[in-house]
């Protein structure tokens, strides 16, 4: 019964923890860049896009397929970045509870 008790202790500060580490990732940014810096892409680590930049050169009607792609390529840099700032997140989080490796995608 106690390890019962003990793992249900460890439930409710894992939820506690969650709602935190939830809250703290609305206020992490990263940016992703493409183009040399041509587009950038801000997002939080929830990914809410903030803001985009767009190199004012590249606002010709004969480059609308070239940004078209740069923004592709930024949002996706950007997204890869806020994924990994979530799973640092999750694993300083889930670090000191003693829970096995690979549970919560570790």
């Amino acid at each position: 019964m106690a390890d019962f008790l003990g793992m249900m202790k460890q439930a409710a500060q894992l939820q506690s923890k969650m709602q935190e580490m939830q809250e703290q990732l609305a206020n992490v940014e990263v940016e992703g860049i493409s183009g040399g810096g041509l587009v950038a892409v801000r997002m939080t680590a929830k990914m809410d896009v903030k803001g985009i930049k767009i190199d004012p050169s590249l606002m010709k009607p004969e480059e609308r397929e070239v940004l078209e792609d740069l923004l592709v390529t930024a949002l996706s840099d950007a997204r890869r970045k806020a994924e990994t700032a979530m799973q640092e997140k999750m694993q300083s989080l889930t670090g000191g509870l003693g829970l096995p490796p690979g549970l919560f995608g570790q």
